[in-house]
């Protein structure tokens, strides 16, 4: 138990179970150190007399018998009253250590009682009875470990007083196991709050895996129940529970601010009030002796409520151990507040952190973009700037998720790796997705700019007003709208590393909609009153020209799906790209035949001029879109490679 952290809340009571057992601990230490010291003594008088080197006392009082050997072995007379002996200084020291313990132990049930035996004992230290240099007066030894009345107090003498003592706090800690928790000299009123507290930290106990932590005591003092748990190993890391009815005070301290503030989150469905996060310090606890306390009280009306928040309180210990490793590790993946927030959600979902770090946590990761994208991801890059912020979450939710599940299931360090590697993949397939959605809005506007050269032709032919520079105007804000979107696109390709494909079919789209906007320019500039003939092929090249941008927006979409594994969108996609083809020759045929009508009619030079530039700028958008089909067949042949 965390003695050190406890004592510095003010929450001792608690503490008295293990006192107890340190004290009876200590007295069993005590006597083979006295009995040493005789023993010395002896062979000091006596070296020709076989000495005990009292080894099995040693062991079973968990003292290093080598030390109690040499004691003994080494042990000479100095004159005719005097014994010196190796390490008698450090021996001496450890007696007035473990009587101190003894001491301790008795004071923390019976205040008076522990009072009177250090007065005692600074009695018998300020006498020098235990002070040592190597040498000690063979009277001072008879003193230490005399026990009759007529020669006063002795050492030996308090230290079977204080065992008396500490029997009976023993027995009133008589210790019984509830739900796994140690618990001692409960009220029948407090085995239900320590049971629900036990529920919830025995429904998620499992997901600390193999690390340490999480031993419950609970004890009665002070007229309330307490329950202490120690969570991880960090000394400063505890968490001591007071129940009085049905109100429920919890102390919880930890030397990093940011988990505190993480453990307060997870009550965020309860109506507890939470006071500190102050910083305090005392020697030995964190990196500088620093840690931060926090304080929250839950009151309710009924049991049943307290129990509940009990419960909840159990549950959350498991995923403090090793939040800030986890947190650490996240952070060399996405920024720092969305790695806590990843971490808060693990924990409301009952999965936790423990068994992603048990299984290599960054070697995991590191592993997966090894293996699945080598040429995406450099080295030291963030997920969120390969797969942005979304993605990344995602990503490593789902990393977590299958690291907790595999260990709980049993399943090999092997199949998690896999399958990792494979959501890799998918949240990089995902993110050309977006991208090509960004190239779909870039056709959706070459659609418009075909669609307003199309209402603009058929206007003339039904001899109505078309206003000329209203078309360019508003051609030109779409084509404008459709560089953006190519320029944001780009960077994204460069940022996230995608496929350069993906960025070549920006280009080809961008570029169909460069010579869709320069047609609206010349649509513009034709005669209100042109030749039907000449009206209707522009008006057939439109038509044709409207199918590629229709066929290339079918292909694209389902070029999107094709990631997820269905053969029917694939076939689609592939099945687009022919068309495509197929728009352009028609295209072309349509283009051939407006010239040779050009030149086979007397039509003045501005009709003439105007159709044929016009007929060759929406030939050549086509032109681009054929050349984006088979880029986009290239792209899709990669997906099903993969």
């Amino acid at each position: 138990m965390k003695t050190q952290i406890i004592e510095e809340l003010g929450q001792g009571d608690i503490l008295l179970p293990a006192l107890v057992a340190e004290g009876l601990a200590a007295n069993d230490r005590i006597k083979v150190r006295m009995s040493a010291l005789q023993e010395a003594a002896r062979h000091a008088q006596e070296p020709g007399r076989p000495a005990s080197d009292l080894g099995v006392e040693s062991q079973t009082a968990g003292i290093a018998a080598a030390g109690i050997t040499a004691v003994i072995g080494g042990a000479r007379l100095v004159g005719k009253d005097r014994l010196a002996a190796p390490d008698l200084a450090r021996l001496m020291q450890e007696i007035a250590d473990d009587a101190a313990t003894m001491i301790r132990a008795v004071g923390a049930g019976a205040a008076s009682e522990g009072d009177k035996a250090q007065a005692r004992l600074d009695a018998i230290r300020s006498a020098g009875l235990l002070d040592a240099d190597g040498e000690i007066a063979m009277t001072r030894i008879a003193r230490l470990t005399g026990v009759a009345e007529t020669a006063g107090d002795s050492l030996h003498r308090l230290v079977m007083d204080l065992h008396k003592q500490l029997n009976r706090l023993a027995a009133s800690c008589s210790e019984e196991a509830l739900d796994g928790a140690h618990v001692f000299g409960l009220h029948s009123e407090d085995r239900s709050a320590v049971a629900a507290f036990m529920k919830g930290l025995n429904a998620t106990r499992g997901l600390k895996f193999n690390h340490p932590g999480l031993d419950t005591t609970a004890t009665r003092a002070g007229g309330r129940l307490l329950i202490q748990n120690d969570i991880g190993t960090t000394d400063a890391h505890v968490v001591v529970i007071a129940v009085k009815k049905n109100a429920v005070t919890v102390t919880y301290t930890d030397v990093h601010l940011a988990r505190a503030k993480f453990f307060i989150s997870l009550f965020d469905q309860f109506d507890a009030t939470w006071s500190g996060l102050d910083r305090h310090t005392a020697a030995g606890l964190g990196e500088d002796d620093s840690f931060y306390l926090v304080t929250g009280q839950f009151q309710s009306a009924h049991a049943a409520d307290r129990n509940e928040f009990l419960a909840a309180a159990g549950a959350a210990l498991v995923f403090l151990i090793d939040w800030n490793k986890a947190r650490k590790l996240l952070r060399t993946w996405v920024a720092k507040d969305d790695a806590a927030r990843i971490l808060e959600w693990a924990a409301r979902q009952r999965i936790g952190h423990r068994g992603f770090l048990e299984l290599g946590g960054n070697d995991l990761l590191g592993s997966a973009v090894r293996n699945a994208a080598p040429s995406r991801i450099g080295f030291g890059e963030r997920l969120d700037q390969a797969l942005g912020r979304t993605a990344a979450i995602d990503f490593l939710k789902a990393a977590l998720r299958a690291s907790t599940e595999a260990l709980l299931a049993g399943r090999s360090v092997r199949t998690v790796r896999d399958q990792i590697e494979a959501d890799l993949i998918r949240h990089l397939d995902r993110v050309d997705g977006a991208l090509l959605a960004a190239v779909l809005r870039q056709i959706g506007l070459a659609h418009d700019l075909v669609a307003a050269i199309a209402r603009h032709i058929a206007a003339l032919r039904a001899g109505q007003a078309a206003d000329g520079p209203r078309l360019v105007q508003r051609c030109g804000a779409i084509e404008q709208k459709a560089d953006r979107i190519a320029l944001e696109s780009r960077q994204e390709v460069d940022r996230l590393s995608a496929r350069p494909l993906i960025g070549q079919l920006i280009d080809r789209a961008e570029e169909a909609v460069d010579e869709l906007e320069q047609a609206t320019f010349i649509a513009s500039l034709m005669p209100e009153r042109s030749d039907p003939s000449l009206l209707a092929a522009l008006a057939e090249l439109c038509s044709v020209a409207a199918t590629a941008t229709e066929v290339a927006a079918t292909g694209v979409a389902a070029a999107m799906d094709v990631p997820e594994g269905r053969r029917a969108d694939s076939e689609d996609a592939l099945s687009a790209v022919t068309r495509l083809i197929d728009a352009e020759h028609a295209a072309d045929k349509c283009e051939r035949a407006t010239t040779a009508l050009i030149f086979r009619s007397g039509f003045d030079i501005a009709t003439s001029l105007s159709v044929i530039e016009l007929a060759r700028a929406i030939e050549r958008a086509t032109d681009r879109f054929a050349a984006f089909g088979h880029l986009l067949r290239r792209h899709i042949m990669i997906d099903l490679a993969a």
